[in-house]
């Protein structure tokens, strides 16, 4: 009679149960953290090519964009450049897909004199363009834009403390239209300029909160912007999608239904 063996290891028995729910887990973790870096790259992809969220932490497009207001910024609406990259490593000169900014864009663009600061301000002159404020007023071309006054609106001054101030709505030479406001009415430092002959292939901008604006009118060597070069611009302003009262974390959930600004919230930046 053959004599049968019998194997101690039975299918089913305790420890390979054991064995198959370490693999089972095992193989959780895997294809958990391959689902995270899929999102991580797909995150990457929608920031550089897509959108990109900021933040809005100074006054100086006041009163069209306030403190604590969070904007999405299409990267795809003037191509791209390095700085459309994180870090803005130096893989390649000029733009891709390129497309120029229109005049009366809300843009983020890399401050000119170092490369990394993103400021925001509003396209007011192309290249080629004389730019000069005679006044309080805008000349383009040496022509007067148009303005007209509209409704008082209170804001802080230059130390913080709440006044009116006079608004006016312009319109740009392309027919855009949007508000300013001058908080020194029209005797501001930088109201009353020479004329800034903007070169090919760079842009002049200027914040709508005009005597509270560190912008095109201000030279880099005085801690300005100066011109800014097409390769700078990172992507134009779409829409608000968060906004809370200046001062307030936008991460204190418990606080929202006070200091949400909602009726901000969606709006398109114009």
């Amino acid at each position: 009679m053959t004599e049968q063996r019998l194997d101690s290891k039975v299918p089913g028995s305790a420890p390979d149960a054991a064995k198959a729910k370490k693999r089972a887990d095992e193989g959780g973790i895997l294809e958990t953290v391959k689902v995270i870096i899929q999102a991580l790259l797909i995150a990457l992809v929608v920031r550089t090519l897509l959108f990109q969220p900021f933040n809005i932490p100074s006054g100086s497009m006041i009163p069209t964009l306030l403190i604590g207001d969070y904007l999405f910024v299409s990267k795809y609406s003037y191509g791209y450049s390095r700085f459309s990259i994180p870090f803005a490593p130096n893989l390649f000169k000029g733009r891709i897909l390129g497309s120029e900014p229109k005049r009366g864009d809300i843009a983020v663009f890399k401050l000119p004199r170092d490369g990394e600061t993103d400021y925001i301000k509003r396209v007011i002159g192309l290249p080629g363009d004389k730019i000069q404020m005679v006044q309080g007023r805008l000349v383009i071309n040496g022509q007067f834009v148009p303005r007209v006054p509209a409704a008082k609106v209170m804001t802080s001054d230059h130390y913080g403390k709440e006044i009116e101030v006079p608004t006016y709505t312009e319109t740009l030479p392309n027919g855009v239209a949007h508000t300013i406001i001058e908080l020194d009415g029209d005797s501001g430092y930088y109201d009353s300029t020479g004329v800034y002959e903007v070169p090919p292939g760079n842009y002049f901008m200027m914040g709508d909160n005009r005597d509270n604006s560190t912008d095109s009118r201000v030279p880099p060597e005085q801690g300005g912007v100066g011109f800014v070069p097409l390769d700078n611009f990172v992507g134009r302003a779409e829409v608000i999608f968060f906004s809370v009262r200046d001062g307030e974390p936008a991460w204190a959930l418990w606080t929202w239904p006070w200091t949400v600004r909602w009726s901000r919230l969606f709006q398109p930046t114009r």
